[in-house]
């Protein structure tokens, strides 16, 4: 099982883009970057379960933007349980950190079963958090969130470029394995998000070629975007 780390504070930059911008974008930025080493054939499918209080307040502090803010999720890759992450992701003002733990097939399914004792017996102090989250403040899976994801880095410094396309709301089920859950796309055709993280500073040459004029998506996130297409069905 992994050990908590110390916090690494990172900004985080979020674009809608076209295709097409992405397409030229990667053309340009093709002498500084690389594709990411853990991406087999380019890019993985990222599958999150989020989770939520009784009063939505991961939810609600999003839309409010709220300076200080966190939200919890489970999260998988190509739905393998090779890797199993319970991670927490916070924002304090303009930076975000990211806190990860690993679980079991078991340990997520007696999650998904309301069985939180075992969380006690961990070493890393997050998964004793969650546990307290989820019994003080009823916290419970919320949506499922998909997404395809390609993934670059830059050569020469701790820079992360990434283009998710096909951001999905899952229906039916909080299981994670299923491959087959019905999915709701929740983008307009022909979009996609960028996203830009980097630790200290972000390179001039990078930061001269981000897109100009794309809408940003400070106010808006995938789990949002999921949560509102669940709710559109829920009506």
């Amino acid at each position: 099982m992994s050990e908590d780390k110390k916090p690494r504070f990172r900004h985080e930059l979020k674009y809608m883009i076209s295709v097409k911008e992405k397409d030229a974008l990667i053309q340009r930025l093709k002498p500084l970057i690389l594709r990411d080493a853990h991406a087999e054939n380019g890019r993985y499918t990222i599958r999150s379960l989020y989770f939520d209080d009784m009063w939505g307040t991961a939810y609600n502090e999003k839309l409010l933007g709220t300076a200080i803010r966190k939200k919890y999720r489970i999260r998988i890759y190509d739905f393998s349980d090779a890797v199993i992450k319970l991670e927490r992701k916070t924002k304090q003002g303009n930076y975000i950190y990211k806190q990860a733990a690993d679980l079991s097939r078991a340990e997520f399914y007696s999650i998904l079963k309301g069985d939180f004792a075992f969380l006690l017996s961990r070493q890393e102090n997050l998964c004793k958090e969650f546990y307290v989250e989820c019994v003080s403040n009823l916290l419970r899976p919320r949506v499922i969130v998909d997404y395809d994801r390609e993934p670059f880095v830059y050569r020469y410094g701790d820079v992360r470029i990434t283009f998710d396309t096909d951001v999905r709301a899952a229906l039916l089920s909080y299981d994670i394995f299923d491959a087959k859950l019905p999915t709701l796309n929740t983008m307009q055709p022909d979009t996609l998000i960028m996203e830009v993280k980097y630790t200290e500073f972000l390179p001039q040459q990078i930061r001269n070629l981000l897109p100009q004029g794309a809408e940003d998506l400070l106010a808006f996130s995938k789990y949002i975007m999921c949560c509102e297409k669940h709710m559109e069905v829920s009506v």
